[in-house]
């Protein structure tokens, strides 16, 4: 029994009759985009556990027993899972990555993921299926962070049969652009606007701090905003998160529709999401004198 192609590591090479296994092409892990996309689940992971002195580093290694998955779930979600808190055995392993997954699940499933994962792929440390469900839970829960567009890889599929490993390879789609894996499809008047005119509106930058539109709701509304329910000079990410959230409310209570924007998209500098919020003024207050 030999290998089907250099592709193939010596370990992958113990594989059950019909077993199959997927690696990443070692090409594709040089991708300045794909080391971003791990480089920002990672410090989004760390983000979120801070508070439980979890620090990632690997997500292979880190994520395949279920330990982090269910800290990480339990925050998201504010829930509390029925799990032994550590497990040594592969059985007990399983059997965590299980219910973990299973609640995963019954969130996702309502919206129409594709679960891209199993307990088998995550606990073989199959770093594909890790990344499949780590983007979902992302944009599931508004993580406030960018993932990188259209995020592609080269995967390398082994399978044993009659004794012999076959592989082949399989172009896997990581991520596709930010407005399609948050559900909005829908164009507008707006989308026209912007694609025509994307070069000019660099002064977005000034309203991502938040306080900006808090002020600006206040004058046109014609009330003055007490400073204590906004950070008048914003130092960290929540801070201006809070700012704009608050911006928001001011909106909805002056007649607006729920922003397609999230707070966290304005504040991280979102050129597209920051206008639209600006165009939604301009339309509802253009005729003020």
């Amino acid at each position: 029994m030999s290998p089907a192609s250099a592709d193939v590591h010596p370990e992958d090479t113990l594989l059950e009759e019909n077993e199959e296994r997927m690696m990443i092409d070692p090409t594709s892990k040089d991708d300045p985009k794909f080391k971003e996309l791990v480089k920002v689940l990672i410090n989004w992971i760390n983000d979120v556990l801070v508070e439980e002195r979890i620090i990632v580093k690997q997500l292979e290694e880190d994520l395949y027993d279920g330990q982090v998955l269910q800290k990480l779930l339990e925050k998201l979600a504010g829930c509390k899972l029925n799990v032994a808190e550590v497990t040594q055995s592969e059985i007990g392993q399983k059997q965590k990555l299980q219910t973990v997954l299973e609640a995963v699940h019954g969130l996702l499933r309502p919206h129409g993921w594709a679960l891209q994962w199993t307990v088998d792929s995550i606990h073989g440390k199959n770093l594909v299926a890790i990344l499949h469900l780590l983007v979902a839970l992302a944009v599931h829960f508004r993580a406030p962070i960018r993932l990188p567009e259209h995020v592609s890889v080269q995967v390398v599929v082994v399978r044993k049969r009659e004794g012999l490993l076959h592989s082949s390879h399989v172009t896997e789609e990581l991520t596709t652009t930010t407005e399609r894996m948050m559900g909005r499809f829908e164009r507008d008047a707006f989308d026209t606007l912007f694609d025509h005119a994307p070069d000019k509106l660099s002064v977005v930058k000034k309203f991502a701090d938040g306080v900006y539109l808090v002020l600006l709701m206040g004058l046109l509304e014609d009330y003055f905003v007490p400073l204590h329910n906004f950070y008048l000079t914003p130092e960290s990410f929540d801070q201006k998160v809070h700012n704009v959230a608050f911006a928001f409310e001011l909106m909805l209570d002056g007649g607006l529709k729920t922003p397609k924007a999230r707070p966290e998209d304005v504040v991280n500098l979102d050129l597209k999401s920051t206008l639209r919020v600006l165009y939604n003024l301009f339309t509802k207050y253009k005729d003020l004198e």
